[in-house]
């Protein structure tokens, strides 16, 4: 194997593996979309009910944004969280000291509200079905998936590969890193135009607001990296066999 094509190599092999940790941790992360919000340092009967509707199972969209926008909230693929006072009374503490705590709680996305439609007016289930929103939610939560599964099958290959010490296979290799990474270009598009729509329809009070998370930019940074890994596989092997060819085309000449 010429020098060139296994430094090529050895780099997509590097890219892609960094690519992959940044897309697991991205998926595993709560940080996609972070809301700053006063603290809300009182635990008033309103914020009881808040706290208790954030956490029943029964939520809906509208129930915990709610919550999202009044308690400094963070968004994930997978969970919601939200900053509370650690020890809550039913009456207003008299004044913040410094040894007022803060935690964070948080809710599991289940399956069933991974796939439940989305409604025009969030919150209010006789105001139609919004299938635009409902089929973005969607994506963005399946799409991540693919991707990290297309590098994995693709690392699966590029170890044929090497045990078969050729380069001609990482082609397919670089075929499903170019399809992880449209993948994940996919379902960060798909996030950023739910979370504009849902601000559009349910907009923050005005001393709150909001910015895409270090979760949301390792799977942004993830994506060139992916596309960069598959144009190093493909080049590669796509040059090896081409220089191959004409090398035994001298030869029998």
């Amino acid at each position: 194997m010429d020098n060139r094509f296994a430094t090529a190599f050895v780099i997509a092999c590097v890219l892609s593996l960094i690519s992959t940790i940044y897309m697991a941790a991205s998926i595993g992360t709560d940080f996609w979309y972070e809301y700053r919000s006063p603290v809300q340092e009182n635990s008033s009967d309103l914020n009881k009910s808040i706290w208790n509707d954030f956490a029943s199972d029964e939520a809906d969209e509208k129930t915990y944004s709610d919550a999202l926008f009044r308690y400094n909230g963070t968004v994930g693929l997978w969970r919601r969280c939200i900053t509370i006072p650690q020890n809550t009374y039913w009456y207003s503490p008299p004044e913040r000291t410094e040894s007022f705590d803060m935690v964070t709680k948080c809710m599991s996305f289940t399956l069933n509200e991974q796939f439940m439609e989305k409604f025009v007016e969030p919150g209010n289930h006789n105001s139609g079905i919004d299938l635009l929103r409902t089929y973005l939610w969607r994506c963005q939560f399946l799409l991540p998936f693919v991707s990290l599964g297309l590098m994995c099958f693709g690392a699966l290959i590029g170890l044929c590969a090497c045990i078969c010490r050729s380069l001609y296979p990482t082609i397919a290799t670089g075929v499903l890193h170019l399809l992880a990474g449209l993948c994940t270009l996919g379902s960060v598009s798909c996030y950023v135009a739910g979370i504009e729509l849902l601000h559009q329809k349910l907009e923050p009070p005005e001393n709150v607001s909001g910015e895409f998370g270090w979760s949301f930019c390792l799977a942004c940074v993830s994506a060139p990296l992916q596309f960069m890994a598959s144009a190093l596989f493909i080049w590669a092997a796509h040059t090896n066999r081409k220089e191959y060819t004409l090398m035994k085309a001298y030869r029998v000449a």
